[in-house]
């Protein structure tokens, strides 16, 4: 039988996924066929697979780590929020259907016979399996029915370790209260414990990992120091956001990114914070777009619609004309490639909203919503300037109109992608991670200001990053043991 190991949380963002995308890396590079699993997920940053499904950025990055391509069955569901009530559910890759939470909860169990067969046929190809939990199992409340943590614990017959976040304060208190809120046969069924995001001298926590290990019975498997270096890795989850990156310098680029109250695939832009004269900032709802602005990109929304009206309610469409005015620079991709069109159509109400609506009038184009969603990698190049792009397209709708006759990407097979105003200076495409190649963002920034090229090897420091947080864990994490729990020593 293949190993496995499966990593649940003492809460949401104590850092799961940067933890199980470093231990594929670490155990691949002890020559493990590792595969990562998570058997169900919210986010609405999603990556697509070469198998035409999609699932969440984290478990690609993990796949990523683990030297393989990834697959839907590693994250065989994906709850994808449209409103504060309500989420699309893709299962194994595709749309399953549209529910609100209360009618999710009751058909969640449903969805474990999916989960089963997504991680046993990854098994098939593995020496190990590691498997990551989504919230945490103290929610004893979400318990019935439960597929995502001690519910596919229990299903799979796999081993737990649980991860306590010390930064956010509390580790002692919410590693013990999760042992005395779950069952007896769950606290049998957690192996071992975890602190992260330790900042100074780890040994002063030697009493603190004592008296855990004794209200719990559980032994600490390691205390993992806080590493800068994983800030070079995709973030999944909006509230892992920083407002801004970087400093404002004289000469550096600033630009700016509104957060929707949806806002998808938002990691389009990590290659830009990584650059040293770029200063990227997410604006909260509530403030103004900055009049320092050069460059303004619409991201992607799981909800256009509903976030372009939002987008309007926050007076963000009257800050857009004035940085027009200004000179300024605007970008929309995806949901933001549509806002920017004349109008937009729903005639099947996709979205919650439905009708046909104004859109921001920035682009010669409209856009119709159809059922079929596209997701496809894709190749191609920039239109302007030649240079190569790749990417994905994970959208519903359809954009035409004369704005198209100006493309801004030609993409493989021949197929114009986007629209360019005729003054150049207001674009927008359909494919996510066009900033991931060096020559195109560089090219791309030198338009906004001239400068000089940084040299940054986006994908270079990316591998950089888990390689030293693989290092990071042989030299912080009890791996041996790790692997013995799993059954993989």
């Amino acid at each position: 039988m293949t190993a496995s190991l499966m990593f649940q949380g003492t809460g949401s963002d104590v850092g799961k996924s940067v933890l199980v995308a470093g231990l594929c890396r670490l155990f691949a590079r002890r020559g493990l066929a590792v595969r990562p699993f998570k058997p169900q997920n919210m986010s609405n940053n999603a990556a697509v697979t070469s198998d035409g499904g999609e699932i969440g950025r984290a478990q690609a990055l993990q796949a990523r780590a683990s030297g393989v391509a990834p697959s839907i069955d590693m994250n065989p569901v994906l709850l994808k929020p449209e409103t504060d009530l309500g989420a699309q559910v893709i299962v194994q890759g595709r749309r399953w259907a549209t529910l609100k939470a209360r009618d999710y909860s009751r058909r969640k169990r449903d969805l474990l016979q999916a989960v089963l067969e997504s991680y046993h046929r990854l098994g098939e190809s593995a020496d190990l399996v590691l498997v990551e939990g989504a919230g945490s199992p103290a929610e004893v409340n979400l318990r019935a029915g439960d597929i995502a943590n001690m519910g596919f614990a229990e299903a799979a017959d796999c081993p737990v370790i649980l991860i306590g976040d010390i930064d956010r304060g509390g580790v002692i208190a919410s590693l013990v209260g999760t042992h005395a809120i779950i069952r007896p046969e769950e606290r049998a069924r957690i192996r071992g414990f975890l602190v992260n995001k330790f900042r100074g001298d780890v040994s002063l926590f030697d009493d603190g990992l004592d008296l855990i290990a004794r209200q719990t019975g559980w032994p600490a498997l390691g205390v993992v120091p806080f590493l800068s270096a994983v800030a070079a890795l995709p973030a999944e989850d909006a509230v892992t956001l920083s407002t801004t990156t970087g400093e404002r310098e004289e000469h550096s680029i600033h630009v700016v990114v509104p957060r929707f109250s949806r806002i998808a695939n938002f990691d389009d832009f990590d290659p830009l914070a990584q650059e040293p004269d770029v200063r990227l900032e997410f604006v909260e709802p509530g403030r103004a777009l900055p009049g320092t602005a050069d460059l303004v990109i619409l991201p992607g929304s799981k909800s256009t619609l509903g976030d372009l009206a939002f987008l309007r309610q926050q007076g963000w469409d009257i800050d857009l004309q004035a940085h027009i005015r200004r000179g300024g620079w605007v970008l929309g991709v995806c949901g933001g490639y549509q806002m920017l069109g004349q109008r937009l159509h729903d005639p099947e109400a996709l979205e919650s909203i439905g009708g046909s609506h104004d859109g921001l009038g920035l682009l010669e184009v409209e856009t119709t919503m159809r059922p079929d969603k596209t997701l496809v990698e894709m190749t191609g190049r920039h239109a302007a300037s030649g240079l190569s792009v790749r990417g994905y397209e994970m959208h519903l709708g359809h954009t035409e109109g004369a704005g198209t006759q100006r493309p801004f990407l030609q993409l493989d097979p021949e197929r114009a992608d986007g629209a360019v105003s005729a003054d150049g200076r207001v674009m927008g495409c359909y494919l996510h991670g066009l900033f991931q190649e060096d020559a195109f963002r560089q090219a791309f920034l030198g338009m906004i200001r001239r400068r000089e090229s940084s040299g940054l090897a986006y994908e270079a420091q990316v591998e950089g990053a888990l390689e030293a947080l693989a290092d990071h864990l042989e030299a912080h994490v009890k791996a041996d043991r790790l692997l013995e729990i799993a059954g993989g020593g």
